[in-house]
């Protein structure tokens, strides 16, 4: 078995306390000399807990384990050290639980069931990794800068950093192979670099400046990279009620999204969601290598029936995992699958200190807390040689009832600047993925404009502009129609209905478990849009200047033929033989 001990690395203060109440997580100690956020051990099994608020004489404490049989009058004792996660190589591949445990190496330990009190380093401390220096002897180093790299996967360099709070120059650095506690670098002032870092989880990473978002963060999913597009750097929520299509989005978001690194959460989420990203992730093929997706993805998994308190911890580990990486100079992707179970824990935790309670229960600070965790993201400079990474966060929301109204969505709203609203009424009629395209946005269009221009095609945002606005316009219809059906519409509203069923089937809907369609290029996105907007620049044509009749325009095959583009990987080729088809429909049309 993994003693608890193990956890430790370095205890500063031997203080020591009692037990006086215990509630749940929560549990109250009596002559301890701690500070907030300070790490303790509690009872005679040592669980972990975390100092959250100190009055007089009592230290409260949120215990990260089941508190179920500890006592009064058991001991606890203060590390002095805050909650800390272990950065350095070793974290990709891994699976962790909210507190860094990694899963499999407790597995194999104790079987399905993790016991109280028993946790592991969070990397492998007797592994040896091969360093190779980029510095030399007699080198000025500051905080930040690059020293070293490692090749931690096949296709990943894994970047040695300088601490934060260190520099001078280098007295000696050696490369080869090395432990991650082994000395391997001195600086003059006689301070040592090792391969690991330790950091605070609640302390946010700090770099030199934040930089606009120029850059969108590529998904494959054509309504969101064509309609609402994520910046790079940047903060999305994907709210929506239960069965609409959270997860499965998120995991096609950590699947193909184009960032370095994928960290991903599952937060609260239920056992048999977070088995199948267990079971599936470690199976996926990345696209941009060849190799496999968990080779440049971190995985933490913390159920709902796990401790509410480590599910409180679960989302600040995983984005100072982030921000390491970033600070490499990688862009990260964070998925967090959802803030409301983050929210539901700080709730139950904050009602079992007697706190007031704030809208629905929740904390008065939930606002806050929410801003602090999104406003980690952002592209940035970072410290030592300002290289340029990115951290974007992307958060699901459970709304009991799928009510947006309620405040961790209207919280989270205030905080990110594209909204990805799941609909239940489109999941029932199997339009996939469900995300309105009228309720939903985005604010980093006007920011990402160039970057498509340059990219894509110089038209991308009229052309995105042109179908947004038919399809708005078939939302008004749709009212009518539903009064005296379609045929006593005017001719033109009738084909403006055609036009956005095209867009409708071939542009938002997206198979996530056909082999080709589930990743779509923005250059694919594209061809498919000007394909559909051809037909109906042809078709308005022809119903107000040559006279042709609508039903002869509806008629027409060619057009139903753009959607075999999505599960064709030659799309090129059939996006032109369809063109050519439907310009000659319309030639044969007009005589």
């Amino acid at each position: 078995m993994i003693e608890a001990k193990q956890m430790i690395t370095e205890v500063k203060s031997k203080d020591v306390g009692v037990l006086y109440r215990i509630a749940g997580p929560v549990v109250v100690a009596r002559g301890l000399n701690a500070r907030m956020y300070d790490l303790v051990r509690v009872g005679k099994e040592r669980l972990m807990g975390e100092v959250i608020r100190i009055e007089n004489n009592d230290t409260v404490i949120q215990v990260y384990e089941d508190t179920s049989g500890i006592t009064p009058g058991e001991p606890v004792e203060n590390t002095g050290e805050q909650l800390s996660v272990e950065l350095g190589p070793g974290l990709l591949t891994s699976i962790y639980d909210g507190i860094q445990r990694p899963l499999p190496v407790l597995r194999r330990e104790m079987g399905d069931f993790i016991f109280r009190g028993v946790n592991a380093p969070g990397l492998n401390h007797d592994k040896k990794w091969p360093f190779k220096a980029l510095k030399k002897k007699g080198d000025e180093v500051k905080e930040g800068e690059i020293i070293g790299e490692i090749k931690e996967t096949t296709n990943f360099s894994h970047k040695i950093i300088v601490p934060l709070g260190m520099k001078g120059t280098i007295k000696n650095i050696t490369s080869g192979e090395f432990r991650i506690d082994e000395n391997v670098c001195e600086l003059d002032s006689g301070e040592k670099i090792t391969l690991m870092q330790r950091w605070p989880v609640r302390m946010a990473r700090p770099y030199v400046k934040k930089l606009a978002p120029s850059t969108p963060l590529l998904t494959g999913q054509r309504v969101f990279d064509v309609f609402f597009p994520l910046a790079k750097g940047g903060a999305a929520a994907i709210p929506g009620p239960f069965g609409a299509g959270k997860t499965v989005s998120q995991q096609q978001l950590a699947k193909w999204c184009d960032a370095d690194v994928i960290i991903y959460v599952g937060c609260g989420e239920r056992g048999n969601e977070m088995t199948e990203v267990l079971t599936e992730f470690p199976e996926l093929k990345d696209p941009r290598t060849g190799g496999l997706l968990m080779e440049r993805t971190v995985l933490i998994a913390n159920t709902s029936n796990m401790p509410v308190a480590a599910r409180e911890a679960s989302v600040y580990t995983g984005v100072t995992l982030a921000e390491y990486f970033r600070d490499m100079g990688y862009n990260v992707a964070m998925m967090a699958d959802s803030s409301s179970r983050w929210a539901e824990a700080m709730r139950e935790i904050s009602s079992r200190l007697e706190e007031m309670p704030g809208e629905e229960g929740y904390p008065a600070y939930l606002a806050t807390k929410l801003a602090e965790f999104y406003e980690r993201a952002g592209m940035v400079l970072t410290k030592g040689s300002e290289r340029q990474g990115s951290v974007t966060l992307i958060g699901a929301v459970s709304p009991p009832g799928g009510d947006f109204s309620e405040p961790v969505t209207q919280n989270t709203l205030r905080v990110t600047k594209t909204f990805w609203a799941l609909d239940a009424k489109l999941a029932q009629r199997r339009h996939f993925p469900s995300i309105n395209w009228l309720t939903s946005y985005s604010l980093y269009q006007d920011a990402l404009e160039p970057w498509f221009a340059k990219n894509i095609a110089a038209d991308w945002r009229s052309l995105t502009t042109k179908m947004m606005t038919i399809l708005q316009e078939e939302e008004k219809l749709l009212e009518i129609v539903q009064l005296v059906g379609s045929d006593s519409l005017p001719e033109k509203q009738q084909l403006t209905l055609e036009v956005a069923r095209l867009i409708r089937e071939f542009v938002l809907q997206q198979n996530a478990f056909h082999e080709i369609d589930t990743y779509c290029a923005p250059k694919k996105s594209y061809l498919i849009i000007k394909t559909i907007l051809r037909y109906a620049e042809l078709a308005l044509a022809a119903l107000e200047v040559q006279g042709v009749r609508i039903n002869d325009l509806l008629r027409l095959t060619a057009k139903d033929r753009i959607g075999e583009a999505k599960f064709e990987k030659d799309y090129e080729t059939l996006l032109k033989t369809v063109q050519t088809q439907i310009e000659k429909e319309f030639k044969a049309l007009s005589r």
